[in-house]
Protein backbone atom coordinates (compact mmCIF):
# COMPACT_ATOMS: atom_id res chain seq x y z
CA UNK A 1 0.00 0.00 0.00
CA UNK A 2 1.35 3.25 -1.22
CA UNK A 3 1.75 6.47 1.77
CA UNK A 4 -0.71 8.17 0.78
CA UNK A 5 -3.86 7.20 -1.97
CA UNK A 6 -6.63 9.98 -2.20
CA UNK A 7 -9.30 9.64 -4.78
CA UNK A 8 -12.04 12.47 -4.47
CA UNK A 9 -14.64 14.13 -6.51
CA UNK A 10 -16.24 10.91 -7.93
CA UNK A 11 -18.96 11.45 -11.01
CA UNK A 12 -22.32 11.01 -9.46
CA UNK A 13 -25.43 10.52 -11.89
CA UNK A 14 -29.32 10.88 -11.43
CA UNK A 15 -29.26 7.47 -11.84
CA UNK A 16 -26.47 7.12 -9.09
CA UNK A 17 -28.26 9.08 -6.78
CA UNK A 18 -31.57 6.93 -6.82
CA UNK A 19 -29.81 4.05 -5.79
CA UNK A 20 -29.53 5.38 -2.14
CA UNK A 21 -25.84 5.90 -1.82
CA UNK A 22 -23.46 7.66 -3.52
CA UNK A 23 -20.03 7.78 -2.84
CA UNK A 24 -17.58 11.15 -2.59
CA UNK A 25 -13.92 10.08 -1.89
CA UNK A 26 -11.97 7.30 -0.74
CA UNK A 27 -8.42 7.22 0.59
CA UNK A 28 -5.67 5.45 2.43
CA UNK A 29 -2.99 8.01 4.53
CA UNK A 30 0.32 6.83 6.18
CA UNK A 31 0.86 9.51 8.61
CA UNK A 32 4.41 8.80 10.44
CA UNK A 33 5.14 9.79 13.95
CA UNK A 34 5.68 13.65 14.16
CA UNK A 35 4.26 14.52 10.83
CA UNK A 36 2.07 17.55 10.44
CA UNK A 37 -1.74 16.62 10.59
CA UNK A 38 -3.02 17.05 8.05
CA UNK A 39 -0.08 16.56 5.69
CA UNK A 40 0.46 18.58 3.30
CA UNK A 41 -0.30 16.73 0.38
CA UNK A 42 -4.10 16.07 2.02
CA UNK A 43 -7.05 16.55 -0.69
CA UNK A 44 -7.73 20.60 -0.45
CA UNK A 45 -11.45 20.01 -0.13
CA UNK A 46 -11.01 17.97 3.23
CA UNK A 47 -8.35 20.12 4.73
CA UNK A 48 -8.98 21.01 7.89
CA UNK A 49 -7.00 22.72 11.06
CA UNK A 50 -7.48 20.61 14.03
CA UNK A 51 -7.71 23.16 16.52
CA UNK A 52 -10.24 24.90 14.93
CA UNK A 53 -12.31 21.32 13.48
CA UNK A 54 -14.40 21.50 10.37
CA UNK A 55 -18.00 20.57 9.36
CA UNK A 56 -18.55 18.33 6.00
CA UNK A 57 -21.75 18.16 3.80
CA UNK A 58 -21.02 14.10 3.68
CA UNK A 59 -20.62 10.77 5.99
CA UNK A 60 -17.34 9.85 6.09
CA UNK A 61 -15.96 6.70 8.11
CA UNK A 62 -12.65 6.49 8.89
CA UNK A 63 -10.64 3.05 10.27
CA UNK A 64 -7.22 3.49 12.03
CA UNK A 65 -5.11 0.12 11.36
CA UNK A 66 -2.10 1.83 13.23
CA UNK A 67 -1.63 4.31 16.03
CA UNK A 68 -3.68 6.32 17.88
CA UNK A 69 -5.08 10.06 18.90
CA UNK A 70 -8.16 11.79 19.44
CA UNK A 71 -11.45 12.63 18.32
CA UNK A 72 -14.07 15.27 19.31
CA UNK A 73 -16.87 16.16 18.47
CA UNK A 74 -20.22 18.67 18.85
CA UNK A 75 -21.78 15.70 20.47
CA UNK A 76 -19.09 14.29 22.43
CA UNK A 77 -16.09 15.07 24.55
CA UNK A 78 -12.79 13.81 23.32
CA UNK A 79 -12.86 10.45 22.93
CA UNK A 80 -9.22 7.99 22.96
CA UNK A 81 -8.77 6.41 19.32
CA UNK A 82 -6.75 3.47 19.38
CA UNK A 83 -6.00 1.10 16.49
CA UNK A 84 -8.68 -1.30 15.57
CA UNK A 85 -11.63 1.87 15.90
CA UNK A 86 -13.35 3.07 13.36
CA UNK A 87 -15.69 6.35 13.21
CA UNK A 88 -18.20 8.03 11.77
CA UNK A 89 -18.35 11.66 10.72
CA UNK A 90 -21.84 13.14 10.13
CA UNK A 91 -22.58 15.79 7.96
CA UNK A 92 -23.90 19.58 9.26
CA UNK A 93 -21.51 18.04 12.42
CA UNK A 94 -18.47 20.28 13.94
CA UNK A 95 -15.81 17.52 14.68
CA UNK A 96 -11.95 17.34 14.66
CA UNK A 97 -9.72 14.33 15.08
CA UNK A 98 -5.51 13.69 14.91
CA UNK A 99 -2.99 11.33 15.14
CA UNK A 100 -0.78 11.23 18.35
CA UNK A 101 2.30 12.45 18.00
CA UNK A 102 4.31 10.02 19.48
CA UNK A 103 2.88 7.30 17.37
CA UNK A 104 0.91 9.33 13.92
CA UNK A 105 -1.39 6.54 12.47
CA UNK A 106 -2.49 4.90 9.06
CA UNK A 107 -5.92 6.10 8.33
CA UNK A 108 -8.84 4.29 5.82
CA UNK A 109 -11.90 6.70 4.27
CA UNK A 110 -14.89 6.91 2.56
CA UNK A 111 -17.21 9.64 2.21
CA UNK A 112 -20.72 9.15 0.97
CA UNK A 113 -24.16 10.18 1.25
CA UNK A 114 -27.82 9.23 0.13
CA UNK A 115 -31.13 8.79 1.29
CA UNK A 116 -30.06 5.07 2.53
CA UNK A 117 -27.59 6.16 5.00
CA UNK A 118 -29.93 9.01 6.40
CA UNK A 119 -32.73 6.22 6.92
CA UNK A 120 -30.42 4.43 8.82
CA UNK A 121 -29.37 7.82 10.91
CA UNK A 122 -33.57 8.38 11.68
CA UNK A 123 -34.00 4.70 12.63
CA UNK A 124 -31.20 5.04 15.39
CA UNK A 125 -28.73 2.36 14.36
CA UNK A 126 -26.24 5.51 14.47
CA UNK A 127 -26.36 8.27 16.63
CA UNK A 128 -23.65 11.33 16.92
CA UNK A 129 -23.19 10.61 20.69
CA UNK A 130 -21.64 7.32 19.41
CA UNK A 131 -19.48 7.80 16.88
CA UNK A 132 -16.66 5.50 17.16
CA UNK A 133 -16.70 1.55 17.14
CA UNK A 134 -14.25 -0.80 18.11
CA UNK A 135 -13.85 -3.69 15.94
CA UNK A 136 -10.49 -4.52 16.00
CA UNK A 137 -7.67 -4.78 13.14
CA UNK A 138 -10.04 -6.96 10.35
CA UNK A 139 -8.47 -8.45 7.51
CA UNK A 140 -11.91 -7.91 5.64
CA UNK A 141 -12.34 -4.60 6.53
CA UNK A 142 -8.96 -3.26 5.19
CA UNK A 143 -9.85 -5.06 1.90
CA UNK A 144 -13.33 -3.65 1.72
CA UNK A 145 -11.48 -0.25 1.71
CA UNK A 146 -8.80 -1.07 -0.81
CA UNK A 147 -11.43 -2.76 -3.18
CA UNK A 148 -13.21 0.66 -2.82
CA UNK A 149 -10.46 2.14 -3.71
CA UNK A 150 -9.34 0.00 -6.33
CA UNK A 151 -13.14 0.78 -8.00
CA UNK A 152 -13.10 4.12 -7.63
CA UNK A 153 -9.46 4.40 -9.44
CA UNK A 154 -10.58 2.29 -12.46
CA UNK A 155 -14.49 3.71 -12.48
CA UNK A 156 -15.99 1.26 -14.72
CA UNK A 157 -19.83 1.49 -15.31
CA UNK A 158 -21.76 0.77 -12.58
CA UNK A 159 -18.82 1.95 -10.05
CA UNK A 160 -21.43 4.10 -7.65
CA UNK A 161 -23.20 0.97 -7.13
CA UNK A 162 -19.79 -1.17 -6.53
CA UNK A 163 -18.98 1.71 -3.96
CA UNK A 164 -22.63 1.64 -2.63
CA UNK A 165 -22.14 -2.13 -1.82
CA UNK A 166 -18.27 -1.72 -0.04
CA UNK A 167 -20.07 1.12 2.22
CA UNK A 168 -22.84 -0.49 2.88
CA UNK A 169 -20.39 -3.65 4.22
CA UNK A 170 -18.51 -1.47 6.26
CA UNK A 171 -21.05 0.53 8.24
CA UNK A 172 -22.68 -3.28 8.54
CA UNK A 173 -18.90 -3.74 10.53
CA UNK A 174 -18.98 -0.90 12.36
CA UNK A 175 -22.49 -1.22 13.61
CA UNK A 176 -21.80 -5.27 14.21
CA UNK A 177 -18.42 -5.61 15.74
CA UNK A 178 -19.17 -2.11 17.67
CA UNK A 179 -22.50 -4.01 19.29
CA UNK A 180 -20.39 -6.85 19.85
CA UNK A 181 -17.45 -5.10 21.64
CA UNK A 182 -20.44 -3.34 23.60
CA UNK A 183 -21.27 -6.41 24.89
CA UNK A 184 -18.09 -8.13 25.33
CA UNK A 185 -16.88 -5.33 27.80
CA UNK A 186 -20.33 -5.99 29.60
CA UNK A 187 -19.49 -10.41 29.98
CA UNK A 188 -22.46 -11.26 28.73
CA UNK A 189 -21.99 -12.88 25.30
CA UNK A 190 -21.43 -15.94 26.81
CA UNK A 191 -24.39 -16.06 28.40
CA UNK A 192 -26.52 -14.88 25.27
CA UNK A 193 -25.11 -17.58 23.40
CA UNK A 194 -25.48 -20.23 26.25
CA UNK A 195 -29.10 -19.23 25.93
CA UNK A 196 -29.45 -19.46 22.74
CA UNK A 197 -27.71 -23.41 22.84
CA UNK A 198 -30.39 -24.06 25.70
CA UNK A 199 -33.29 -22.57 23.30
CA UNK A 200 -32.31 -25.12 20.32
CA UNK A 201 -31.81 -28.42 22.95
CA UNK A 202 -35.21 -27.63 24.18
CA UNK A 203 -37.44 -27.03 21.68
CA UNK A 204 -39.25 -29.97 22.14
CA UNK A 205 -40.34 -29.11 25.86
CA UNK A 206 -41.99 -25.88 27.23
CA UNK A 207 -38.83 -23.82 27.42
CA UNK A 208 -39.53 -20.32 28.31
CA UNK A 209 -37.44 -17.04 29.08
CA UNK A 210 -37.59 -17.51 32.60
CA UNK A 211 -36.56 -21.15 33.14
CA UNK A 212 -33.33 -20.23 30.82
CA UNK A 213 -32.86 -16.95 32.96
CA UNK A 214 -32.83 -19.51 36.23
CA UNK A 215 -30.34 -21.56 34.37
CA UNK A 216 -28.17 -18.93 33.92
CA UNK A 217 -28.57 -17.28 37.39
CA UNK A 218 -29.81 -14.50 36.23
CA UNK A 219 -33.70 -12.28 37.25
CA UNK A 220 -35.67 -12.40 34.28
CA UNK A 221 -35.90 -8.89 33.90
CA UNK A 222 -32.21 -8.43 33.37
CA UNK A 223 -31.91 -11.39 30.72
CA UNK A 224 -35.20 -10.17 28.93
CA UNK A 225 -33.02 -6.50 28.55
CA UNK A 226 -29.69 -7.34 27.39
CA UNK A 227 -31.05 -10.55 25.40
CA UNK A 228 -33.52 -8.04 23.48
CA UNK A 229 -30.18 -5.31 23.44
CA UNK A 230 -28.27 -7.85 21.97
CA UNK A 231 -30.50 -10.00 19.54
CA UNK A 232 -32.87 -7.59 18.88
CA UNK A 233 -35.82 -9.33 19.68
CA UNK A 234 -36.96 -10.61 22.85
CA UNK A 235 -35.94 -14.08 24.14
CA UNK A 236 -40.15 -15.11 23.87
CA UNK A 237 -39.85 -14.31 20.34
CA UNK A 238 -36.44 -15.75 19.60
CA UNK A 239 -37.98 -18.88 20.78
CA UNK A 240 -40.47 -18.95 18.86
CA UNK A 241 -38.81 -18.05 15.58
CA UNK A 242 -36.51 -20.79 16.02
CA UNK A 243 -39.57 -23.59 16.74
CA UNK A 244 -40.80 -22.10 13.50
CA UNK A 245 -37.12 -22.70 11.58
CA UNK A 246 -37.28 -26.12 13.37
CA UNK A 247 -40.77 -26.71 11.65
CA UNK A 248 -40.52 -25.49 8.49
CA UNK A 249 -37.00 -28.05 8.17
CA UNK A 250 -39.16 -30.70 9.34
CA UNK A 251 -42.24 -29.93 6.70
CA UNK A 252 -39.44 -30.15 4.06
CA UNK A 253 -37.36 -32.71 4.72
CA UNK A 254 -40.02 -35.66 6.36
CA UNK A 255 -43.46 -36.85 6.57
CA UNK A 256 -44.46 -35.90 9.77
CA UNK A 257 -48.04 -34.62 10.12
CA UNK A 258 -48.78 -31.26 11.27
CA UNK A 259 -49.20 -32.15 14.24
CA UNK A 260 -46.41 -34.31 15.39
CA UNK A 261 -44.21 -31.67 13.94
CA UNK A 262 -46.26 -28.86 16.13
CA UNK A 263 -45.67 -31.36 19.25
CA UNK A 264 -41.71 -31.75 18.32
CA UNK A 265 -41.29 -28.02 18.22
CA UNK A 266 -42.61 -27.60 21.45
CA UNK A 267 -46.23 -25.97 20.09
CA UNK A 268 -48.28 -28.17 22.51
CA UNK A 269 -51.65 -26.95 20.86
CA UNK A 270 -51.52 -27.77 17.20
CA UNK A 271 -54.16 -25.07 16.45
CA UNK A 272 -51.78 -22.73 18.05
CA UNK A 273 -48.75 -24.11 16.01
CA UNK A 274 -50.56 -23.39 12.60
CA UNK A 275 -52.30 -19.74 13.40
CA UNK A 276 -48.90 -18.67 14.10
CA UNK A 277 -47.30 -20.42 11.38
CA UNK A 278 -49.66 -19.07 8.95
CA UNK A 279 -48.97 -15.98 10.50
CA UNK A 280 -45.07 -15.70 10.06
CA UNK A 281 -45.20 -17.26 6.93
CA UNK A 282 -47.87 -16.47 5.04
CA UNK A 283 -49.09 -20.35 4.06
CA UNK A 284 -50.15 -23.09 6.48
CA UNK A 285 -48.08 -26.09 7.41
CA UNK A 286 -49.00 -28.02 4.50
CA UNK A 287 -49.36 -25.46 2.15
CA UNK A 288 -45.61 -24.74 2.67
CA UNK A 289 -44.62 -28.18 2.66
CA UNK A 290 -46.29 -28.45 -0.62
CA UNK A 291 -44.25 -25.29 -1.76
CA UNK A 292 -41.29 -26.80 -0.61
CA UNK A 293 -41.75 -30.08 -2.26
CA UNK A 294 -42.98 -29.23 -5.34
CA UNK A 295 -46.38 -30.67 -4.50
CA UNK A 296 -49.49 -29.49 -6.02
CA UNK A 297 -52.34 -29.37 -3.69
Amino acid sequence: MENAIHIKYLLTTEQDLRWGITVNTVGFQHIDHLQPYPPSNHPTRYLFSTDKGRILDEYQLLYITRGKGEFRSKSCKKLKIEEGCMFLLFPGEWHTYYPDKSTGWDEYWIGFDGSNMDSLINSEFFNRQYPVFSVGISEQIVQLYEWAIATAKEQKAGFQQMLAGYVNLLIGYAYSYGRQSKFEEMRIVKNINKAKIIIRENLHTKINPQIIAGSLNMSYSWFRRIFKQYMGISPAQYIVEIKLQKSKELLTNTDMSSKEISFETGFDNPDYFCTIFKKKTGLSPLEYRAFTQGINL
